[in-house]
């Protein structure tokens, strides 16, 4: 696996892949900059070596050429962060994109225009990939968020530069972290899976079987659990087309030697509303009328105990409706159940989307090993697959 180590960029155009896709609110400032953050690392080291940083990022999901998806909204707070001036060009590719890119000096940046204004971008076309890499003398790939995108700028330029590419540190990180988890982690290795839909997780349970020891079971998804065993589960969200694969689930990870966690108990409430009154009741007979909408004190005291005897932690879901504060607690509870864990020397990895946004908001990003920084390219290496601008890298 190449990384920014193995070279020296003296002298030389490092042309970067970066995940600049940050949230902007209408006077168009960066509400959250982790991901610039993130990318920080890998462009210092070019400039200390004394080369150049060509940035190339999306931004949204725009329709052809649209200015408030131009990237120049965020050149601000890209100079804020990174502490150096960024030029910016409105092209990535052509006479233009060319012209600033060569007459770019060692320790200089600049930023190109958001790359899917060309529907040639997330087509993976090939001639604008070789226009793309005319910029540059180094790829780096840095984006783990778009690694699960054969895109034109992630995938297809690598071909340009069979020689000269490599991975940030960011997308280097990302890639250990994974490989701790699924492959070389110290046991025991603890999955916990929450979020409502057992549907978007079924690829990952079955993957992750045969890699862990513990396996715990929150949030919505549960509930299609209790209630293919028997259990009466009220009005809480349910799969009901996925009960026998809940029970085939069960039956794999008995065979595999896998202990699978599920709440026993629930904070129900008769709506779904922060003002809603509440009962804690046994998560197999939820009255009719009443919702599970948290993990309730027992489930609690449970996953503590599992997470506290596991080296190896994967958080991917929350365990309730995080987002009413009333329904927080088994989610805290579980952060900082993961946080102790973690202090104790056990390495612990949040990924997808709902759990990172709890991490951040309960403020647990310092108290874990690792935040991933790609939702979907995150759920797609669980599940096993290769994700293609990884591969790009390593071929």
């Amino acid at each position: 696996m190449k990384t920014l180590n193995d070279f020296n960029f003296e002298n030389k155009r490092a042309l970067i892949r970066v995940d600049f896709n940050v949230p902007l609110n209408e006077k168009f400032e960066v509400t959250d900059a982790t991901r610039i953050v993130s990318a920080k690392p890998t462009i210092i080291k070019i400039l200390e070596d004394g080369g150049s940083c060509i940035l190339m990022s999306h931004l949204g999901r725009p329709k052809g050429v649209q200015d408030e998806f131009s990237l120049r909204h965020i050149v601000d707070k890209v100079e804020d962060i990174l502490g150096v001036e960024v030029k910016f060009v409105d092209a990535c590719v052509g006479e233009k994109a060319e012209a600033a890119a060569a007459d770019l000096k060692p320790g200089e940046i600049l930023l190109l225009e958001n790359l899917r204004f060309h529907k040639e971008e997330t087509a993976g076309d090939l001639e604008f990939s070789k226009q793309l890499s005319k910029l540059g003398d180094i790829y780096v790939n840095d984006a783990f968020g778009t690694a699960h995108r054969a895109h034109a700028s992630t995938t297809i330029i690598a071909q340009f530069f069979p020689e000269k590419k490599c991975f940030g540190y960011l997308l280097a990180q990302e890639i250990e972290s994974i490989e701790k988890v699924m492959k070389t982690g110290e046991k025991p290795v603890l999955a916990v899976l929450g979020g409502a839909k057992v549907s978007s997780k079924i690829t990952i349970i079955e993957n992750i079987l045969d890699k862990v020891d513990h396996l715990i079971i929150g949030g919505g998804m549960s509930f299609t659990f209790i209630k293919a065993q028997g259990g009466k589960i009220g009005n809480s969200i349910c799969e009901d087309d996925k009960q026998e694969l809940a029970l085939e689930i069960l039956k794999q990870a008995k065979a595999k030697n896998v202990q699978v966690h599920i709440p026993v108990d629930v904070v129900a409430a008769d709506a779904f509303s922060n003002d809603a009154n509440t009962q804690i009741v046994d998560i197999t007979n939820i009255p009719d009328g009443w919702e599970g909408v948290d993990a309730g004190p027992k489930s609690i005291a449970m996953f503590h105990d599992v997470v506290m005897q596991s080296k190896t932690i994967l958080w991917n879901g929350p365990l309730g409706v995080f987002e009413m504060e009333k329904f927080a607690k088994g989610t805290i509870e579980l952060g900082n159940s993961i946080a102790e864990a973690t202090k104790n020397g056990a390495f612990s990895l949040v990924g997808g989307g709902d759990s990172v946004a709890a991490v951040k908001q309960f403020g647990f990003e310092e108290k874990v090993s690792y935040v991933s920084t790609g939702g979907g390219a995150m759920l797609e290496s669980l599940e096993g697959k290769t994700l293609p601008g990884i591969a790009a890298i390593l071929e």
